[in-house]
C-alpha cells in the first residue's frame, strides 16, 4: 500500500485541453508531454501554478520536488530572492530600451572575470542562439564550411543541428554536418580528409549526456587530444555549456576538464531563470565575432543582466560546483539503495550537478518509465529520458522525502509485477 496519495490532475487537463484548441501541440516542445514522454499522461502536471525554491506547485494544487529544474534555469531555487530583487528593481528603472543599459557592459566583465576561456562576451537569448552564432563565427573566421559533431549531438532546434529526416528540415541545411564517435581521433582525422579539409570548427557539450542511454563523463586527456586536433587543423574547438554551464566548474566546463575553448556557449545557469544567453570567446575570435550579423530586439534587455549580476556572485559565493556535486550524490545513492531494497537495479550515470538514471532490469525502459511516473504522482518530479539537474534550495530534507517518495514508488512498481520477482 502506498503511503503517498496519488495525485490527480482535473485542472490541468481542463487548460491542456483549452490549449490544445488555441495552440499548437497544446504545450509543444521539450516541456510538453509528447517531446517529455510523459507516460501515462493521466500521472503527470501539464500545466503549473506557482514555484519556489526546489519545489513547484500545479494548477490542481499538488506540489512537486522538481529535480528538472525547468530544464536546467533554475540554478539556486524558484524565485530566489536575491536575484528577483534585483531584476524587480531593473524593471523599475528599465528594460528594453533603445540604447543598452550599461548592465550589459557590467555582465560582459562579469563573465571576463569567471570564465577562464573568456576575453569577450556576446548577449543573446536561447542556447540555439549562442550555438548558431559560435557556428557562423568559426565559418566566418576559417572561410570553412562544414561542421564537425559528436555522435548523439543536441545543440538547439536551428535547422543546421537538426536532421535531414525532421519535418520542416531541407537536406541542404545540414549537408556540412560531419558526425563522428566521441574522441576518436582517427575518425575525426578520416572526416577531414574525406572533405577536402573543408571543416571550420568541432561543436561539442563537455561530455556526452545525451537522452535515452546512460551518460558518459570525459576526461582531460580525451579534451587534450581533441583541442590539440583542431589545433593542428585550423579548426575552431566550440564547447556547448548551455546545460553544463556553471554547474561542473565556475570558470567554465572546458576548465574542468583542462582545455581552453575558442568560443563557449552559456544559458540556462546564467540568470536562474530569467531569459539570456551567450557567447564567451577568446581574443582571437573577438574580430570575427564584430563581423557577423546577428541580433535581435530583446536581445540586450536589461533586466535579465541585472538578474546574471546577482546570480553569478551568489554562485559564486556558495561554491555552486562543490555543492552540487555532494547533494547529488547524496540523492542518487539515496536512490539506488532504495531500488535495490525492492530489486530494482538503478543505475547512475553522469556527474552529479546533472545525474541521469535508468533502471537496468528491462531494456525496453518501460519499467522504468513506469517507476518514473509513479514518482511524479506522488510528488517527484523526474524524467524518463533525461539527465536532471541540482539546485542550490535542494535541503537535506527535501533529499530525504525525494528518497522516500522514490522508495514508496518502488514498492508500488514491485507489487505490480511480481512475476518479476521484485520485492515488495
Amino acid at each position: 500500500m502506498s503511503k503517498y496519495p496519488e495525485y490527480t490532475h482535473e485542472k490541468s487537463r481542463e487548460w491542456f485541453d483549452r490549449a490544445l484548441a488555441a495552440v499548437p501541440s497544446g504545450i509543444y516542445g521539450h516541456l510538453g508531454p509528447s517531446e517529455g514522454l510523459w507516460l501515462p499522461i493521466t500521472k503527470w502536471p501539464l500545466m503549473g501554478d506557482h514555484a519556489k525554491g526546489t519545489y513547484f506547485w500545479d494548477v490542481d494544487g499538488n506540489r512537486y520536488i522538481d529535480m528538472m529544474c525547468a530544464y536546467g534555469p533554475n540554478v539556486l531555487g524558484y524565485c530566489d530572492d536575491d536575484v528577483d530583487a534585483a531584476a524587480i528593481e531593473q524593471l523599475r528603472i528599465g528594460n528594453c530600451t533603445t540604447s543598452p543599459s550599461y548592465k550589459m557592459v557590467e555582465c560582459a566583465e562579469l563573465l571576463k572575470d569567471t570564465v577562464a576561456m573568456a576575453d569577450w562576451a556576446f548577449f543573446m537569448k536561447n542556447g540555439s542562439d549562442a550555438t548558431t552564432f559560435s557556428v557562423m563565427c568559426a565559418r566566418a573566421h576559417t572561410g570553412k564550411k562544414k561542421i564537425m559533431f559528436f555522435k548523439g549531438y543536441y545543440h538547439g532546434d536551428f535547422q543546421w543541428c537538426q536532421k535531414a529526416d525532421y519535418p520542416g528540415i531541407m537536406p541542404e541545411e545540414v549537408a556540412n554536418n560531419i558526425i563522428v564517435p566521441w574522441f576518436d581521433i582517427d575518425a575525426m582525422q578520416r572526416a577531414y580528409d574525406e572533405c577536402g579539409g573543408d571543416v571550420a570548427g568541432l561543436i561539442a557539450q563537455p561530455y556526452d549526456h545525451g537522452n535515452f542511454f546512460d551518460n558518459v563523463c570525459a576526461t582531460k586527456e580525451q579534451w587534450a587530444a581533441v583541442r590539440k586536433f583542431c589545433d593542428d587543423h585550423g579548426m575552431v574547438l566550440i564547447i556547448d555549456d548551455v546545460r553544463t554551464g556553471f554547474r561542473l566548474d565556475l570558470e567554465g566546463s572546458d576548465h574542468y576538464y583542462g582545455f581552453k575553448a575558442d568560443l563557449m556557449c552559456f544559458c540556462k545557469a546564467l540568470a536562474n531563470g530569467y531569459n539570456m544567453s551567450a557567447v564567451c570567446g577568446q581574443e582571437h575570435m573577438k574580430a570575427t565575432a564584430s563581423s557577423v550579423v546577428y541580433t535581435g530586439s530583446y536581445w540586450l534587455s536589461a533586466e535579465p543582466f541585472a538578474a546574471c549580476l546577482a546570480c553569478i556572485p551568489k554562485m559564486k559565493r556558495l561554491d555552486i560546483p562543490t555543492m552540487f556535486r555532494e547533494k547529488g550524490t547524496k540523492l542518487t545513492e539515496g536512490f539506488k539503495a532504495a531500488g535495490k531494497e525492492h530489486g530494482f537495479d538503478l543505475v547512475v550515470s553522469g556527474e552529479p550537478a546533472l545525474f541521469y538514471l535508468r533502471i537496468a532490469n528491462d531494456d525496453s525502459l518501460m519499467l522504468h518509465q513506469e517507476w518514473v511516473a509513479e514518482c511524479v504522482s506522488r510528488g517527484l518530479f523526474l524524467a524518463s529520458h533525461h539527465n536532471h539537474f541540482i539546485n542550490a534550495a535542494l535541503s537535506d530534507e527535501d533529499i530525504a522525502l525525494a528518497i522516500d517518495i522514490a522508495d514508496d514508488a518502488f514498492s508500488v512498481v514491485a507489487e505490480r509485477h511480481q512475476d518479476l520477482g521484485f520485492i515488495k
